[in-house]
């Protein structure tokens, strides 16, 4: 059926259900599987929030400590897909918007299904927030399959 599996993470409790669960999957399809990070372009605000308080390089400690978030949660990935005993391959999006990443990343690796975790969150929280789950979901010609 899938041959070809994408799993989006953030690194959050709930996200690591959803690795869990895409890699067992995976592993039970035979098929490939892909663990996706997105990290976020900086914001202009932030960005010159910490220049007023006199930092130097802030876009590129900014991009530092994305990279290094981005690499422990890939590498907790990495870890529990060997645990599972199945091979995947990890990526890291940068500057990117979460939801834009993900379907562009399974464009490119050409997948046949996406799995991600979603937060549930509902009302004015749902509003104010976005859901990248539900973009996705939205916005994504392939089938997404959510971990609650």
């Amino acid at each position: 059926m899938y041959k070809n599996i994408l799993i989006a993470t953030d690194g959050s409790e709930l996200a690591d259900r959803a690795v869990q669960h895409g890699l067992s999957l995976a592993k039970e399809l035979n098929a490939k599987a892909t663990v996706v990070v997105v990290t976020d372009i900086w914001a202009v605000r932030d960005i010159a929030a910490r220049t007023e308080s006199g930092e130097t390089d802030a876009i590129k400690h900014y991009e530092e400590f994305q990279a290094s978030l981005a690499n422990k949660v890939l590498a907790k990935a990495e870890s529990t897909a060997n645990d599972i005993g199945i091979l995947c391959e990890i990526v890291h999006v940068k500057d990117k918007h979460p939801a834009e990443g993900i379907i562009e990343t399974a464009d490119s690796k050409n997948v046949d299904l996406i799995v991600m975790a979603s937060h549930g969150r509902r009302g004015i929280k749902k509003v104010i927030l976005g859901s990248v789950a539900n973009e996705v979901v939205s916005h994504s010609p392939t089938p997404v399959l959510i971990v609650r």
